[in-house]
């Protein structure tokens, strides 16, 4: 009997990109015309997984949340796992969003991952929870290849990683 091989799934965020993204934003906001003289906030709490944004009204709202978004992109990171709410009232007529951010797969997200292996009816490949990660193992190193690539294809609403290769 062949050995097993197996990888894992993830989705992880890097928040020292995070930060560095955030930090290239900042700076661009400070030399935008648009935002001269403007309150326009951007505040990472990495312990609750939360980013936060201020600004005056909801254009220059949505103007500083497509600036955060681009830098994201243009580091790295993936912007699926940030999930932008509706923005709200805030102290001295401003308004504030807090955007939280996606740390490992949700529990609803992996057991729809497990399914979607099912469904695809591949040979011996296995798919187990493992706390915020999914282990996926095979005795074929080609089963696992093709799925990752049917896993790669559809989306599960967060940035999958696959990893542990082994």
């Amino acid at each position: 009997m062949a050995t097993p091989v197996s990888f894992d799934i993830t989705s992880t965020i890097d928040f020292q990109e995070v930060d560095n993204a955030l930090n290239q934003a900042r700076k661009e906001v400070g030399q935008r015309y648009d935002f001269k003289g403007a309150t326009a906030e951007i505040t990472l709490s990495e312990k609750d997984k939360t980013l936060t944004l201020v600004a005056d009204d909801e254009f220059k709202m949505n103007a500083l949340w497509e600036i955060v978004q681009t830098r994201l992109v243009r580091r790295g990171v993936a912007i699926k796992n940030f999930k932008a709410p509706a923005s709200e009232p805030a102290a001295g007529s401003k308004v504030r969003r807090i955007i939280t951010i996606q740390q490992g797969i949700p529990i609803e997200a992996a057991r729809e991952i497990v399914k979607f292996i099912k469904d695809k009816k591949l040979k011996k490949v296995q798919a187990a929870i493992q706390a915020d990660q999914v282990r996926v193992t095979s005795p074929s190193k080609d089963e696992l290849q093709e799925a990752i690539g049917a896993l790669r294809e559809h989306d599960f609403g967060v940035a999958l990683q696959f990893g542990n290769y082994r």
